[in-house]
């Protein structure tokens, strides 16, 4: 993989921009920029996993209900 590579810098309207060759795309539909140290650092916004979304959830108020009742122990199920 490339390592380096010179760009050339240009204006969108206000903006300054730079596109990004083939070979240092981004894997993602959005981005974090941030300067650190004299340097200007792209790194991509990853898609959360199942995990992280539900540990945003407000927890149930409500108790589930016991599936289990009636059922014999599994202990005294022949086979």
């Amino acid at each position: 993989m490339f390592s380096e590579r010179h760009v050339r810098l240009f204006r969108n309207g206000r903006n300054q921009a730079v596109r990004i060759p083939r070979e240092f795309e981004l894997d993602a539909e959005e981005a974090v920029m941030r300067r650190e140290e004299g340097r200007l650092i792209i790194e991509p916004v990853r898609r959360k996993g199942l995990l992280a979304l539900l540990s945003t959830l407000p927890p149930l108020d409500e108790a589930l209900a016991d599936v289990d009742a009636g059922l014999p122990p599994l202990d005294d199920i022949e086979l």
